[in-house]
């Protein structure tokens, strides 16, 4: 079972950070930066499989790996899981974040985060692998894109409502609004329209 999905810079900024399994924030900081100096201090000649730090469970757990550019991809997993199908695991994420993005780079990851976990969702929920067909992974993020783009976005729905109100033609603003039991007296509003 995967225990938790790590992304951070070359500086160890985390740019995704996602646990299956609940700790304090402190620690899940502390993991973050323990798995960061872990990973920093390995040479890019050797394998991407390393046991889990300390605070992750040591031996019972293993760090599994892959550097792009200026960003490390890290799994962390438990001793039931494959280290070569979490590294293909690990391809095909970035892979599907390549092909979302056109080119995937670090901001991409800062500005469109929802997007990302959105992403990861399809691939990695709860712990379990999902979905591994990178095809089907992007035809889900282009469905939920279109259904965004038909809902207008939620961020469009605060100006739509008050377009909306803007638009109302009331030949005069009401005195009193009943509403079943409910009275509301309006007060007097001339003096700022």
């Amino acid at each position: 079972m995967i225990q938790a999905i790590l992304v951070f810079n070359n500086h160890g900024k985390p740019r995704l950070v996602r646990f299956y399994q609940r700790f304090p924030e402190e620690i899940q900081q502390q993991i973050v930066r323990e798995t960061f100096h872990l990973v920093l201090k390995r040479d890019d000649n050797i394998c991407n499989f390393l046991e889990g730090g300390s605070l992750i469970g040591g031996s019972d757990y293993k760090l599994i790996y892959r550097h792009y550019a200026t960003l490390y991809f890290v799994f962390c997993v438990d001793s039931s899981e494959s280290e070569l199908g979490i590294l293909d695991l690990i391809q095909v994420f970035v892979e599907t974040l390549d092909k979302c993005f056109e080119n995937v780079c670090e901001l991409d990851l800062i500005f469109h985060m929802d997007k990302v976990h959105y992403i990861l969702q399809e691939v990695v929920m709860g712990g379990m692998v999902l979905e591994t067909n990178m095809n089907e992974i992007v035809a889900q993020m282009e469905a939920q894109s279109r259904l965004e783009k038909s809902e207008g976005g939620l961020s469009a729905a605060p100006a739509r409502a008050v377009s909306a109100v803007k638009n109302i033609n009331l030949p005069e603003i009401p005195r009193n609004i009943n509403i079943g039991d409910l009275n509301i007296k309006v007060p007097n509003l001339s003096q700022f329209v």
